[in-house]
């Protein structure tokens, strides 16, 4: 079974994240993700770059719900 460790390790070793939290049980992921990556990059587009990123990987986590956000986004929402 994969856990919410094992998601947050599939997508730190594709994307350089300054901030990422997984919860999930087994088959349905939630996930915050803050990365430079995402920077002049629409949300749709970035909520697609993680699922190409993450690839085969996909077959195994069956579902991921994810809210992305660059730094500074992530540091305004934060205030």
């Amino acid at each position: 079974m994969v856990t919410p460790e094992n998601v947050k390790d599939y997508i730190r070793h594709e994307l350089d994240c300054d901030y990422l939290e997984v919860e999930g049980d087994g088959r349905h992921f939630d996930a915050v993700i803050v990365s430079k990556a995402f920077e002049g990059v629409g949300m749709l587009q970035q909520q697609r770059m993680v699922f190409q990123k993450l690839g085969d990987k996909m077959e195994v986590i069956h579902a991921l719900s994810m809210k992305t956000f660059t730094p500074e986004q992530w540091a305004k929402q934060n205030k």
